[in-house]
């Protein structure tokens, strides 16, 4: 279960995108991880085992912390993009937010919305007194580059071309592989598992 929480750590942090929420793997390892604690906590005092095992609950801890201000970060930067992908997302299609991700991110909405008409467009001709966060924020940028080590092998992958001078082609990667590649061709895959961000 650790494992998937680095994975999910990885590709997050790497992903110029919010990925799918891993709220049930981080749930999981929260469980864990007090579970561990409290064995340690009965432990004797002083056995060098114990201290590794601690130093191994805190490089865990990291982990999933790193992974979920990550998570934050990028809700804060993408927000109203991340709340219209989540309004349009189809029935049985997963959730990029947690239940409670979705609350910050609403909340998060308000209060900017509140502060600009706070500061600013109330201060403006009535005609300028609208915002739209959609137009304002920045979208993910979805062509930067990304190192990536294939898990699974994957044939056939259509790369566009950077320039119109150039013309689309395709690819193979072997497992094991790595590459740097730009990250909408493979977007697919790391949400499959079939990549591994790194």
């Amino acid at each position: 279960m650790v494992h998937n929480v680095i994975r999910a750590w990885m590709n997050e942090k790497f992903s110029p995108e919010l990925l799918e929420s891993k709220s049930e793997v981080v749930e999981c390892v929260v469980e864990q991880l007090e579970h561990m604690e409290e064995n340690l906590k009965r432990a004797k005092k002083g056995d060098l085992k114990v201290g590794i095992h601690w130093m191994e609950v805190e490089r865990i801890r990291y982990v999933l912390n790193s992974y979920l201000r990550c998570r934050l970060r990028k809700i804060e930067k993408y927000f109203p993009h991340i709340l219209e992908k989540e309004k349009t997302r189809a029935e049985g299609e997963p959730s990029l937010l947690s239940p409670e991700e979705l609350v910050f991110a609403k909340e998060y909405m308000e209060n900017t919305e509140a502060h600009f008409r706070s500061v600013a467009l109330r201060h403006m001709p009535p005609n300028l007194q609208k915002v739209d966060l959609l137009k304002a924020v920045p979208k993910p940028n979805l062509d930067s580059f990304v190192f990536l080590r294939v898990k699974e092998k994957q044939e056939n992958i259509l790369v566009e071309p950077e320039t119109d001078e150039q013309s689309e082609y395709v690819i193979d990667l072997d497992e094991d592989s790595q590459h740097l590649i730009r990250y909408k061709t493979i977007a697919p895959l790391v949400a499959s598992g079939a990549v591994q961000l790194i």
